[in-house]
């Protein structure tokens, strides 16, 4: 089959599109055909080297964590799933044409989802709403501020909050403002304004999805017993705050998943999607994708 693979940390010239064995499923595997997975910062991250300390890579490696695709076959014992069901979930090595997944990874894609467009969301979904259930553990009425509201973690994690009962604010760049205004957030706020930041009084939590000098102007409007949680890391001078510092790294949850993916196939939030890219395009999508913006790019093997 075609993969792609980092071949050494750094730059995209590390990725080659080349034939590597096909993957056989083991006890209690299934195999799934990859008909997407999609880019996210971990895989430019790993590619680079930066996480090579707390997510070592064997070399060569293949990279990606969401993948959709089909069930084609199960390994002894692995339950579940049969032959020809619609899958997506957090995996591990799809940036390939088959990968072989845990079936408690995956979960069936909900009737509605595209095929294709179901694998923008395992890892941007997980994250999302983990950073606010885990993390900021979410009590009704209470105020959350939510930065890089309208990238995708950050979408769902509007979502999630507002489910809960929590009045939420979608903190983003101020050229963002009219896109935010679909979010359906409680304020907006522009936190690359330092008066809007200034007239931001006290909030109970704040879930991070930026860091960087953003977080660093906003930390001193969380609440004395608050909450700060990231997906970023704790920032420099977090330490020793009358707040709650909580580090969130997503894992997977199938059955959460699959809510999250029925609620966006309803219509009730969204995952934009870029644009999609063949597989052997890896390098330039990973290019784009790590030039900044906040709309999934798809790869499709």
């Amino acid at each position: 089959m075609k993969a792609v693979q980092l071949h050494a940390y750094g730059g995209v010239d590390q990725l080659f599109y080349e034939d590597v064995p096909e993957p056989k499923p083991g006890t209690g595997e299934i195999l799934v055909k990859v008909a997407a997975t999609s880019l996210n910062p971990v895989d430019w991250k790993l590619r680079r080297g930066d996480l090579k300390n707390a997510m070592p890579l064997q070399l060569p490696a293949i990279l990606g964590r969401d993948v959709a695709g089909t069930v084609v076959s199960l390994g002894s014992g692995a339950q579940g799933f049969q032959s020809g069901d619609r899958v997506m979930g957090l995996v591990n090595r799809a940036y390939a044409e088959y990968l072989v997944a845990k079936p408690e990874d995956l979960t069936r894609i909900p009737d509605g989802l595209d095929t294709e467009n179901a694998a923008a969301l395992p890892l941007v979904l997980l994250t999302g709403s983990q950073l606010i259930e885990d993390g900021v553990q979410p009590k009704y009425g209470q105020t959350v501020l939510i930065t890089g509201a309208v990238g995708s973690v950050g979408r769902t994690a509007v979502y999630v909050a507002r489910k809960y009962g929590m009045k939420v604010i979608a903190g983003v760049k101020a050229n963002q403002r009219k896109d935010a205004k679909a979010l359906n957030a409680d304020q907006v706020v522009a936190i690359d304004d330092d008066k809007a930041i200034a007239a931001l009084g006290q909030v109970d939590a704040i879930a991070d999805t930026v860091g960087h000098d953003v977080i660093q102007a906003l930390m001193p409007h969380i609440r004395p017993n608050g909450v700060l949680a990231t997906v970023v890391g704790a920032p420099a001078g977090s330490e020793g705050r009358s707040f709650r510092v909580q580090q969130v790294w997503a894992h997977p949850d199938s059955k959460r998943l699959h809510e999250l993916a029925e609620a966006v196939a309803r219509g009730e939030f969204s995952i934009p999607i870029a644009k999609k890219m063949k597989l052997s395009q890896a390098r330039e999508a990973q290019t784009t994708a790590e030039a900044g913006g906040v709309a999934k790019i798809l790869l499709i093997p």
